[in-house]
């Protein structure tokens, strides 16, 4: 499978990224409390893949509940684009609504049912493995 760096932004531009990723693509929509309010869509790749290009001193950390997952914002517009998942803390989950889709060659989408978390977050632990 042909990989590519991909490029990504929050709304403002003051936080961009670039990724290393497959150029056909799975996308994780889930359904727990924050994804589904933050229309979050997850392309999940191996923490060495990605690289923050600008913006570190515009983002801002929130964490809860077990304070593994690590929910950066941009401080400026307040969007979203990366985390770092609690399903794979050795990866980085990606927003594709930050991304300009014409970087891939497909996109296929799959729900995921974060809303019952411990029967579902194994099915993702493989996507932060390096290829």
């Amino acid at each position: 499978m042909t990989q590519t760096d991909k490029k990504g932004r929050c709304h403002c531009g003051a936080v961009t990224w670039k990724a290393l990723t497959d150029d056909v693509v799975t996308i994780h929509e889930c359904n727990c409390s924050i994804c589904q309010m933050v229309g979050f869509q997850h392309l999940i790749v191996p923490s060495v893949d990605f690289s923050l290009l600008s913006g570190k001193e515009n983002l801002s950390l929130y964490t809860f509940n077990t304070g593994i997952a690590k929910h950066y914002f941009c401080t400026t517009c307040g969007v979203k684009s990366f985390y770092i998942p609690r399903s794979n803390p050795d990866g980085i989950s990606l927003n594709l609504r930050c991304m300009d889709t014409d970087q891939f060659e497909k996109i296929t989408y799959e729900p995921l049912d974060g809303q019952n978390w411990e029967e579902n977050a194994g099915k993702l632990a493989h996507l932060s493995e390096k290829k």
